[in-house]
């Protein structure tokens, strides 16, 4: 089979039974992996933040989150360029090249984390470079949605995103693992003694064990390489979708010089908000995002050259659109909440259950001490993801079948419900001295959101496949996808700072009220009589 296809008629019936349908799913089952991994990579901060607090690392929890944010907005900004990929440089040329960068940051994590008296801004700038494998979803997404017919979008996206998700729960299971295990030996460094309990998804790791947290970051090494050979050898390019792509070094200098301009704005946002010593302080986060976001688009366009630039000129018409924003704020519902959840549970779940909270009656105020009745983050935070992974190839089929803005709206009002409900739970168990109470309840109803969540990314895979054609599909995938990641940086960063303030139902009140507002826009754009596309 020729790496670069010259053509491609998936709606053709004949065509996609001959043809087309081995390929479509041999590209399928290689990028799904690969996506795995690059999520595991880009949301690893999640989990190596609570470890870091576990091991004594001299940094305060609120330090940490940073961490998390960082890690997401820069997952977040990578998106943007990678919305654009496929086109400029072909599938196959991407996806390898986008699978052996995140060898970089697995391996630069892995260094950092033998050193806990190197100063934060270290481990930010990893926390920052993992980001790229927050970008690759773009990318994959964009290139699965080119193989395969419309009839078929909601379920191959939905096992694209689906599967490739499970890079979370992945992550939150064998970070955990390999960190209890000398998995290099002497080449992999020395561990380091837990300072406080911990746990894996089968118990509590007592104070006093010897831990490689180094591995959180080394072990992505063992898969990473092989992924990238089999990406190489495996997939294909689609001339008809990416007819300008050039040879492959060239493609690769496009993916490559793209990525470089994104880290720009998103250093130069990231320093402007984080607070001293790391950076300035001067803006607030709704003031940083959109500042980044715009800044990247920008300098894409500004600093692209040659044929790369006219090509990244034609898909920004997407912009013109007004289902392209849409569609967006309905996936940050869905998306961003996934990840976003993804990324803030562990700390919250360390943070409001792992301490007794005190209220003084004669000075009012609230005292924390070490709670030891303590559920352990690292045993019970990656359910919900596992969760709305697991589920989301469900809802592109249902999706496929019912209609993807039918199902975006029943699983909207669920979130309503839900995130509501899971204000009021962290509300009680944060003014609690017993706050594990309340953690059966606390995690059921993260459970029923995140597969809210999984179920709406298929339904929002499905409508998009509907509303626009297969030249635009993909860059509004990107697009739609890139922005909702920045739910990766503004949960840690809300629920953290509600957590802060001692007001951590705010957040979720926050979220629902989002929620309501977004149900309305599904329905006023889709679903309503005279809607302007009618879906189902």
């Amino acid at each position: 089979m020729p790496t670069n296809i010259k053509e491609w008629n998936p709606e053709d019936p004949t065509f996609w039974e001959t043809t087309g349908k081995k390929i479509a799913y041999r590209n399928l089952w290689i990028s799904v992996p690969a996506l795995l991994c690059g999520f595991a990579v880009w949301l690893m901060w999640g989990i190596i933040s609570v470890q870091m607090l576990n091991l004594g690392f001299p940094f305060t929890k609120e330090e940490l989150f940073t961490l998390t944010a960082i890690s997401g907005l820069a997952g977040a900004t990578m998106r943007i360029p990678s919305s654009f990929f496929i086109r400029l440089a072909g599938g196959r040329n991407v996806i390898f090249l986008t699978t052996a960068m995140l060898l970089a940051p697995a391996i630069g994590t892995g260094i950092v984390l033998q050193h806990p008296d190197w100063p934060l801004w270290t481990f930010q700038l990893m926390a920052l470079w993992s980001g790229v494998g927050g970008g690759n979803f773009a990318s994959s997404m964009s290139n699965i949605s080119t193989f395969f017919p419309k009839r078929l979008q909601g379920t191959a996206l939905g096992l694209n995103a689906g599967l490739g998700n499970f890079g979370v729960t992945t992550m939150q299971i064998i970070i955990p693992l390999v960190m209890t295990v000398s998995v290099f030996g002497a080449l992999g460094g020395d561990s380091m003694t837990l300072v406080k309990d911990s746990g894996w998804i089968l118990g509590k790791i007592t104070a006093g064990t010897e831990t490689f947290i180094q591995n959180a970051g080394f072990a992505w090494v063992l898969s990473l390489v092989p992924l990238a050979v089999i990406a190489w050898f495996g997939m294909n390019n689609l001339q008809p979708v990416s007819p300008d792509a050039g040879n492959t070094l060239a493609a690769f200098i496009k993916v490559t010089w793209l990525y470089t301009l994104a880290f720009i704005p998103a250093i130069v946002g990231l320093y402007l908000y984080l607070p001293a010593p790391t950076g300035l302080g001067l803006l607030n986060m709704w003031v940083a995002m959109p500042l980044i976001i715009v800044s990247t688009l920008l300098v894409m366009k500004l600093a692209a050259f040659g044929a790369m630039k006219e090509n990244i000129s034609k898909q920004f018409a997407i912009f013109s659109n007004k289902h392209t924003w849409s569609m967006t704020a309905l996936y940050v519902v869905t998306f961003g909440s996934f990840i976003g959840f993804s990324m803030a549970l562990p700390l919250s779940i360390t943070v409001i259950f792992g301490e007794q909270h005190i209220l003084d009656p004669v000075t009012g105020l609230m005292s924390h001490i070490k709670n030891p009745n303590a559920p352990s983050a690292l045993q019970y935070a990656w359910i919900g993801p596992f969760v709305g992974a697991l589920i989301r190839p469900v809802g592109g089929w249902i999706s496929d079948k019912l209609g993807g803005s039918i199902v975006t709206q029943v699983i909207s009002t669920v979130m309503v419900a839900a995130s509501a409900y899971a204000g009021w739970i962290m509300m009680q168990a944060y003014q609690s001295a017993t706050p594990e109470i309340y953690f059966t309840q606390f995690i059921v109803t993260f459970v029923v959101l995140f597969a809210a969540t999984g179920i709406g990314n298929g339904s929002t895979f499905r409508t998009v496949g509907v509303i626009f054609d297969r030249v635009q599909a993909g860059p509004v995938l990107g697009w739609t996808s890139a922005v909702a990641a920045y739910g990766a940086f503004i949960a840690p960063v809300v629920i953290g700072e509600q957590i802060k303030a001692g007001t951590p139902q705010n957040a979720m009140y926050g979220f629902a009220i989002f929620y309501a507002l977004c149900l309305v826009l599904n329905w006023w754009f889709y679903l309503r009589k005279g809607a302007y596309i009618k879906n189902p």
